[in-house]
Formats: structure tokens, sequence, C-alpha cells
């Protein structure tokens, strides 16, 4: 960046790259410009009309979101006539959108209603039932669109085009009638959806949201305790947040749910698969094993101390190799357990037992 290449934002000069968007400089900068259709995963499209800004010699009010900062601009991001278009444009969003926080947000939070709020938009101009047609029979165990809450902002399916590259949702209709709709209205399990749940993840108001009973605790997601780890699926290693609801199980707490971190502050830059998002029933699920189990004489399995199953496993491990040597054997380690976990198991295959029969399947 050179002294050429500077925009006045909102009185003060800063400095903009070449092709930067007024939205990314204004972030940048520490300088707030809401929005609702804006993702930085995602090409610009301008959807939702809240980022407008005013530039300089410009008649019409620009969307931040879309337009190039050029150098010498002169940016206005808080003034009357803006402020009079936001409060304008929440409130026509809000004529056929649930009023109700709390029935609307039992999923993830409802940024257009907090929007609202926050900038003091008129709620008095009517309502009017929306006329977005849903997919309620889509046999898919996992997402679930209410097209009341949906704003057609589009995010969620230009996620699905441009970040997961399968194109399985699309905006359908005309005019007032516009939904998120798939070909022919097939259910998702017919289409090429991954299942992935990134339209849930990218969604603003939450008309995107995962379905019941997965969620086994119809909680809305501000009052989820949100804990961040590795999912363990695989070895790539994405990051992903617990939705825990501590009074879930008597108490003792259960996660209800996984959302994705903030976009640009993870590896995985906030996408997930089928499995890190909806796989994690497996938690608290009645078969998983929670003690060491050794088969006895009887040929059933007994619960066993961890020295006395350690003892079982190398005793058994020993005898093979002293009857058909080394090479009989085979370590398979998986590739959810951690970088340093296989690199023990690796060691053990051949420094104890003098093998190179190992392997995991992430070939780490």
């Amino acid at each position: 960046m050179t002294e050429d290449h500077r925009i006045t934002l909102q009185g003060e000069s800063i400095a903009v790259s070449p092709g930067e968007t007024i939205l990314d400089a204004a972030a940048r900068a520490g300088v707030e410009i809401p929005t609702l259709c804006h993702d930085p995963r995602l090409e610009p499209a301008g959807a939702c009309r809240t980022c407008l800004v005013e530039i300089d010699g410009w008649r019409r009010l620009a969307p931040a979101c879309a337009t190039v900062a050029h150098p010498g601009m002169i940016v206005t991001t808080e003034n009357a006539r803006i402020d009079r278009h936001r409060r304008s444009l929440l409130a026509l969003y809000a004529t056929d959108h649930p009023a109700d926080r709390a029935a609307s947000e039992m999923g993830a939070p409802d940024q257009l209603l907090a929007m609202t709020e926050r900038y003091d938009a008129p709620t008095d101009w009517g309502t009017m039932p929306p006329c977005r047609e849903g997919r309620p029979d889509d046999r898919n165990p996992y997402i679930h669109y209410e097209p009341d809450t949906c704003i057609l902002c589009a995010r969620c399916t230009r996620y699905c085009a441009e970040v997961e590259g399968v194109s399985a949702i699309t905006l359908a209709g005309r005019g007032s009638q516009t939904t998120i709709s798939t070909v022919d209205r097939l259910s998702l399990l017919d289409t090429t959806c991954e299942l992935c749940g990134g339209c849930v993840d990218v969604c603003p108001t939450g008309a995107m949201t995962e379905k019941l009973p997965l969620v086994r605790e119809q909680k809305p997601e501000r009052e989820l305790e949100k804990i961040r780890t590795t999912c363990n699926y695989c070895g790539v290693g994405c990051q992903l947040d617990l939705n825990v609801d501590p009074e879930a199980n008597d108490g003792r707490g259960a996660v209800v749910k996984v959302t994705s971190p903030e976009p640009g502050t993870t590896t995985n830059d906030g996408n997930l698969c089928v499995k890190g998002r909806f796989a994690y029933d497996f938690i608290d699920h009645p078969d998983r094993l929670t003690v060491p189990l050794i088969r006895g004489a009887d040929g059933a399995l007994h619960e066993a101390s961890w020295d006395d199953a350690l003892e079982a496993a190398a005793r058994g491990l020993l005898g093979v190799k002293a009857r058909h040597g080394p090479d009989a054997l085979g370590f398979v380690s998986s590739s959810r357990c951690t970088v340093e976990e296989n690199y023990l198991v690796q060691k053990l295959a051949r420094a104890v037992f003098g093998t190179n029969n190992v392997h995991q399947c992430a070939a780490t």
C-alpha cells in the first residue's frame, strides 16, 4: 500500500489494498458496517442492502460488500440518510418475518431481529404471511428449512455452489414466492447434497436449521455453552464448537449440537462435513464402551481394570509373536487418534514387537 492507495472512511484516512472492498477495508480499520448476506468465503452479492454507504459524488448509496475501494474515495458509513434507509429496510424485512425472538431463535440466533432492535427499526408497518414454500416432507435426517424466517440473502445457495461445489439448493420461484428449493423439490437425499450443514452454518436468521430430535434439548443456541475442540473423525483436524446444555442429563450436561467457528479463525475456515457437524450422538450412546472388557473362558465379555486389560492384550500379542514370529502381527491405528498417539503405535510395532506391519487410514 502507498499513500496513493488511501480512502477517507468516516472522516479518517485509511490505506486500502488494490481490489479491496469498502466492507473489508472498514473491518480492518475497526469500523463496523452491518450486513446480513456477506460471508468472507463467498463472492459479494449485495443482496441484503443493509451495508449501503454514502460515497461523495455518487448519487445512490452503494453496497459496501460489493464496491471496490478506489483511492481518493470519501465514504460515509453513518449519517441521517443511511440511518433512514437502514431502518426502513429492516422494517420491510420485518413485515413477513416472525417478530417473537423466543419463538424464532430455537436454533441459531436471528441476526435480522437483533439488527432490528439495535437500529430501532419501526415495528408498526403491519405484517403479512410469507409466501415462500418450504419442504416439510423432506426425509433427510439432518437439515430443516423454515421458510417463514428466510430473507432470501442466498448465503446458503451461494455456499453450496461456491464452497461445496454441489449446487444442491437454489433460489426458485419469482417475486414474493421466491424460496430455497431443490430440483423438482426433491429431498436433499435425492440431490447432490452432501449434508455438510454448511447452509445451516451460514444462515443469518436460522431459516436453515438442524432437525429435531437430533438437537434433543429445544434450547436456543444463545443459552448453550460453546466448547472449542477438534473433530476426531479423520486426520484433517477440523476445529468445531460443541454446544453443551449444562442442565441436560440430570445436570451432567450433554452435547446437543455442533456449530462452526467463525470463518478465517481456524484451519478449516469454518467448514465441516456431515460427520463433524451431525455425527455426535455417539457421545452419550448407550452402547458406548466406558470400561475395558476381557473375554472370559465362558466366551462372554466381562468388565476389567485397565491393568488387567493391558496385561491380557500384551499376553495375546506376545503369544502370537512367540508362535508365528513378529510379522504375523499387524497394527492398525486410527486417524481419529492424535499424531502423537499414532506415533506411539508405530513405535510399539517396530521397536517392541519388531514388525513393520503398521498402518492407519490417514497415513500420517
